[in-house]
């Protein structure tokens, strides 16, 4: 029986493999990130991390987050957001909310005031629709932060923002301009 520990330590291997290194257990992602079931399942299992179908599937569907997502068929499967392998998730432009928001550390505002949100080794800069997720994000890093973000204005100033299966809104940078402020939690 899975327990929300192992359930957490599962999904923290499968973004993993599925986000930044499926060479990790000899798996092959597709040009837009999509794995086999069949062949992920088999290859967790040679790399002493076997699972059942409907334990991949629990975690699929009990990610508080919403990480990973089936292929209608079911027969593939990809993290929804957040790679730094080289993928391209077919995300359509969407104009954003007039405003977004981003959690991070307190101690990255020099830096973000000064460079503005960087997406680094990912593909996009990561921001939320509201206040609550940013804070719970920023709160991995350190003494949360939560960053508004003049998406709208952005967007009009021709910056394409995407829109991510299970929510997230990405974009590829937000300059310091359009940082609003800054509140500590």
């Amino acid at each position: 029986m899975a327990t929300p520990d192992s359930d957490r330590r599962l999904s923290k291997f499968l973004s993993l493999v599925l986000r930044h290194q499926p060479q990790l257990i000899g798996l092959r992602l597709d040009d837009a990130g999509w794995a086999n079931v069949t062949e992920l399942l088999e290859r967790l299992q040679q790399h002493g991390r076997g699972i059942s179908r409907a334990a991949l599937e629990a975690v699929v569907a009990h990610n508080d987050k919403q990480r990973f997502a089936f292929s209608p068929d079911g027969q593939r499967i990809r993290a929804n957001q957040g790679h730094s392998v080289s993928i391209d998730l077919g995300y359509q432009p969407k104009a954003p909310p007039d405003f977004l928001y981003h959690g991070t550390a307190e101690r990255n505002l020099a830096s973000i005031r000064q460079h503005g949100l960087l997406k680094q080794k990912r593909h996009h800069v990561h921001l939320s629709a509201d206040v609550a997720t940013a804070r719970s994000v920023g709160q991995r890093y350190g003494r949360p932060v939560v960053l508004t973000v003049a998406a709208g204005q952005m967007h009009d100033l021709g910056h394409p923002f995407y829109r991510s299966e299970n929510g997230v809104w990405l974009t590829d940078s937000v300059p310091p301009q359009f940082i609003l402020g800054a509140a500590a939690e």
